[in-house]
């Protein structure tokens, strides 16, 4: 599919996204992470978590083919089938989701969370380690800090300390949550990292499991 007509379609949905304050406290969260052993077979990870525990119930994996290359600010396009096939396959319904990547904070409002709050119908939260748009000034360097992340006047994110004297997280809602939710949820989820553990986790296993098993590109 041409660039153009991806980027029609992230236009359309991002008109359906909805920012709202999280109606329940979640019994279970997940977090979900992908690599690319080969160039056009993505392994996507997904792990549940007891909330507010935090004590893993349950991991899936699974390999898919892709088809589309990376594009700068498509990337939900080349993730996302891969992110809802391993979410298929989870025993536990999770009450809120985490991504490696943005919500909102998006030139169209439609990063791989946001994305994934329509496909998914769930609760999201994206927390990605680098910045990718909106303008925002650095937060004092003591953990709970933060500053918002602004398209104009317009709230996009925050820009938050997860760990005393380290880099911030870029927190975005991807969607039926609001600001206030990703601040406090993202901070409850890390355990001493700078990541929260749903993410992390995913990530540890995606880099564990490459290395050890067979790439179905199914």
């Amino acid at each position: 599919m041409k660039t153009s007509n991806l980027i029609k379609i992230q236009k359309e949905l991002s008109s359906q996204v909805v920012l709202k304050k999280l109606e329940i406290v979640p019994k279970f969260i997940a977090g979900f992470d992908l690599s690319f052993p080969k160039k056009n077979v993505a392994l996507a990870v997904g792990v549940v978590l007891k909330y507010p525990e935090l004590e893993m119930v349950e991991i899936k994996w699974i390999t898919k083919k892709v088809d589309l290359p990376y594009i700068p600010g498509l990337l939900s396009f080349r993730e996302g089938p891969s992110i809802e096939k391993v979410y298929s396959v989870l025993k536990y319904e999770p009450d809120l989701l985490f991504f490696d990547g943005q919500g909102i904070a998006h030139p169209r409002g439609l990063g791989l969370a946001a994305h994934m709050a329509i496909k998914l119908k769930k609760p999201s939260i994206g927390v990605a380690k680098s910045h990718l748009y909106g303008e925002y000034k650095m937060p004092d360097s003591t953990r709970g800090n933060f500053e918002y992340l602004k398209d104009g006047d317009r709230k996009v994110g925050v820009v938050l300390r997860t760990k005393d004297n380290v880099k911030p997280l870029f927190v975005s809602p991807g969607g039926y949550v609001n600001f206030e939710d990703c601040i406090e949820y993202t901070l409850k989820t890390c355990k001493g990292y700078r990541l929260p553990e749903p993410t992390r986790i995913a990530d540890f296993y995606t880099k564990k499991l490459r290395k050890e098993v067979h790439l179905d590109e199914g």
